[in-house]
């Protein structure tokens, strides 16, 4: 297997598709239905998908439950300033879940998607 992928369900597949490409720089790689797409941006490969919505993935599990977005599972994109990002994605209407952390490595910041899927923005600290 050459690629990886994070899958993400959303609430609505057009919102994701306008979320990640216009604020995270992800381009639209196809949208075969109205229940899928995949995007990209440089090695990573997002699949968002509708609860109940085509293909395997939204699809009710033998024990009934429905998968849904949200959470706290994230993938993480590194930025050369967080505070800047940050302002820019709120001016633009991004909301976040909490406020600047800073950890031992670095600091992060939790935007969250249309549906509540969340991107974890991550600036190290220089070495």
């Amino acid at each position: 297997m050459s690629e990886s992928s994070v899958r993400y369900l959303v609430e609505d597949v057009d919102d994701a598709i306008d979320f990640y490409t216009r604020h995270l720089g992800f381009e639209l790689v196809m949208k075969p239905g109205p229940g899928f797409a995949m995007l990209r941006r440089d090695g990573l490969r997002l699949l968002v998908n509708v609860p109940a919505g085509g293909g395997g993935a939204g699809q009710r599990l033998s024990t009934g439950e429905l998968p849904q977005p949200g959470g706290w599972n994230r993938f993480q994109l590194q930025v050369g300033d967080l505070d800047a990002v940050v302002e820019t994605l709120r001016d633009a209407g991004v909301t976040f879940r909490g406020d600047v952390i800073e950890g031992r490595g670095g600091r992060q910041a939790l935007a969250a998607d249309p549906s509540g899927n969340l991107v974890e923005l991550f600036q190290p600290y220089p070495v």
